[in-house]
């Protein structure tokens, strides 16, 4: 297990003799921690294409539209394998892109769930998905399914236009019995997204009642990602109530979040969703992110920064604390922290697809590594009372920024390495900018 951003003092634990790691357990393996996740396994495929192949295929040019049904999707990702048009295939899904940056970050495992094709074939997306997934994530309780996993077309015609076309494949039919509720019990976080809850007919939403149940029972934390604002909308009432009955931590963009809470502003908006669960992770563009959860009133630290004030006043005032539950904390107080985006983010953004996701990761890291050390020093001094995150909400904002700020100069969704060790060459970027 790393542990979460880049340090820069030298002894970042106290070194008495009652906090020293027992090197023994953690050379022996003793102490095995991980996170677990559910997704609709999806593949993200870019192709070229001209206006003629949109049409054979009941495509209308430049929207986003589900496909009518599965075998159509199967036809064209045949044809267009068939014809060397595939210019990229990737892996995607919010909880797998979570969960795979997690590992690379954490040098940790985690476990996913969800289906994958039983027969697999070289060069086809679920040769794809596997070989896009960090080794780390471990994907042998992966349910077997006759067919293709998801699909999402990205097809963009000469005129540079580009058209959606999704297909949902088998994903969505990931059955109760591959949810080992003893695996779950023993994650540091279980991380769902309210994709899998958008419609109670489908197994998939059985599946992630059962898991969120488990993980509620033996006090896992439990991650929810809001999906679109549009299914947020449209389901409002569902997903507040399984917000207020199962979730820990709540991680959205601002659309999702008005969309949840009815609030434009991002710090009101937090602050009413902090009625429905207990940290919230809201990304908000050009704004950078906030992170907003509870702190017990006589564990508040003040803030050395620059106290500032928006739609609440000195809003950042105690970002120095660290997260807790709200049910631990005798006298809860609401804590904000915000950051704009590191270094003023990417010269150059050519996708912001995973920026939310890189940033979620950060935080989950964060919760595993303050698992990982109170089961190896459960005597030391961090553990006087019970946090749900290692760091302060400033420190957590921090590195989640800055793996946001990764994933946004790469463009690409799903890290294929760590943060750098050294920032000396980014920082020359930004100043000679």
């Amino acid at each position: 297990m790393k542990f979460p951003g880049q340090r820069k003092i030298k002894h970042y634990f106290p070194v008495n003799a009652d906090n020293r790691f027992d090197r023994e357990s953690v050379a022996f393996g003793h102490v095995n921690t991980y996170v677990t996740g559910i997704d609709q396994n999806i593949v993200d495929i870019t192709a070229q294409v001209d206006d003629n192949l949109l049409a054979e295929f009941g495509l209308q040019k430049g929207i986003s539209q589900l496909f009518a049904n599965n075998d159509t999707a199967e036809r064209l990702y045949t044809y267009l394998l068939n014809h060397n048009l595939i210019e990229e295939e990737f892996a995607g899904g919010t909880i797998g892109n979570t969960l795979h940056n997690y590992s690379v970050l954490a040098d940790d495992c985690s476990i996913q769930f969800g289906v994958m094709s039983e027969n697999i074939v070289v060069g086809t997306s679920a040769y794809r998905y596997l070989c896009n997934t960090s080794s780390k994530v471990d994907l042998t309780h992966l349910q077997p399914v006759a067919g293709a996993l998801g699909r999402a077309f990205a097809l963009i015609t000469p005129d540079g236009e580009r058209t959606f076309g999704i297909s949902s494949g088998r994903m969505n039919e990931l059955c109760e019995q591959y949810i080992p509720e003893d695996v779950i019990v023993e994650g540091s976080a279980l991380l769902l997204c309210a994709y899998t809850l958008a419609n109670p007919d489908l197994p998939i939403y059985d599946a992630t009642i059962k898991a969120a149940k488990a993980a509620k029972a033996s006090g896992v934390p439990v991650v929810l990602t809001m999906g679109s604002h549009q299914m947020v909308a449209a389901r409002r009432e569902e997903f507040s109530a399984f917000l207020r009955e199962y979730v820990s931590v709540a991680a959205m963009n601002e659309e999702e979040a008005a969309a949840l809470t009815g609030l434009n502003d991002p710090l009101l908006a937090s602050e009413k969703a902090l009625d429905m669960v207990d940290m919230v992770l809201l990304t908000a563009g050009p704004e950078g992110l906030y992170l907003s959860g509870y702190s017990d009133r006589e564990l508040l630290r003040q803030s050395s920064n620059p106290i500032r004030s928006g739609s609440i006043s000195d809003f950042n005032r105690y970002e120095f604390s660290r997260p807790m539950l709200r049910s631990d904390c005798a006298d809860p107080v609401k804590v904000y922290a915000q950051i704009d985006p590191y270094m003023g983010g990417p010269e150059r953004i050519s996708n912001t697809n995973g920026a939310g996701d890189g940033a979620l990761a950060a935080v989950v890291h964060d919760i595993a590594a303050n698992d990982f050390h109170r089961r190896v020093l459960p005597a030391s001094v961090k553990h006087g009372k019970c946090y749900l995150t290692y760091s302060s909400f400033a420190q957590v904002c921090k590195y989640a920024n800055r793996v946001s700020y990764q994933v946004l100069a790469q463009s690409s969704p799903r890290l294929s390495r760590g943060l750098p060790e050294r920032e000396d060459s980014l920082e020359e970027a930004y100043w000679s900018r």
